[in-house]
C-alpha cells in the first residue's frame, strides 16, 4: 500500500484532509505495482526556503510528490498537517476557500506535480 493524503473542498467550500491508501499488486521480479492511472502532464517545481503562501486553491486536480523539503498545509478550518520528503498529496480543492502552504525547512523545496 502507498499512503496518500487528499486535500479537498466540501459542499460549503471548506477544505479538509483525508488519508487513503493505494493498493499494490505483486508483479514478481519487478516488485509491487498499482493499477494504471491516466495523467495529463507532469511539472517539476522548486520554491525558496521562505515560501509561505496564503489561502489559495489548487490550480488543477493533481498529485504532489515531495522530493526534498517539508511543508505545512493548513485547511480553511484551521487544521494543520506537516508533510516531509517522500510524502504524496492529492490536491483537489480547486474551488472553495483553499488551503495555506509554507515550507518548514530552511532550504529549497523540490516537488513534482502530476496533473490528472
Amino acid at each position: 500500500m502507498i499512503a496518500i493524503t487528499r486535500v479537498y473542498s466540501d459542499a460549503n467550500g471548506e477544505s479538509h484532509f483525508e488519508d487513503f491508501e493505494v493498493p499494490l499488486k505483486n508483479n514478481g521480479d519487478i516488485g509491487f505495482l498499482s493499477d494504471d492511472e491516466p495523467v495529463k502532464s507532469i511539472v517539476f517545481r522548486e520554491v525558496s526556503p521562505s515560501y509561505d503562501y496564503d489561502f489559495h486553491n489548487a490550480p488543477n486536480r493533481q498529485y504532489i510528490v515531495l522530493l526534498e523539503g517539508g511543508v505545512e498545509i493548513e485547511t480553511s478550518l484551521g487544521e494543520k498537517r506537516t508533510f516531509n520528503t517522500g510524502s504524496i498529496l492529492l490536491v483537489e480543492d480547486t474551488t472553495g476557500k483553499g488551503h495555506k502552504t509554507k515550507n518548514i525547512e530552511p532550504k529549497l523545496r523540490k516537488s513534482i506535480f502530476i496533473k490528472l
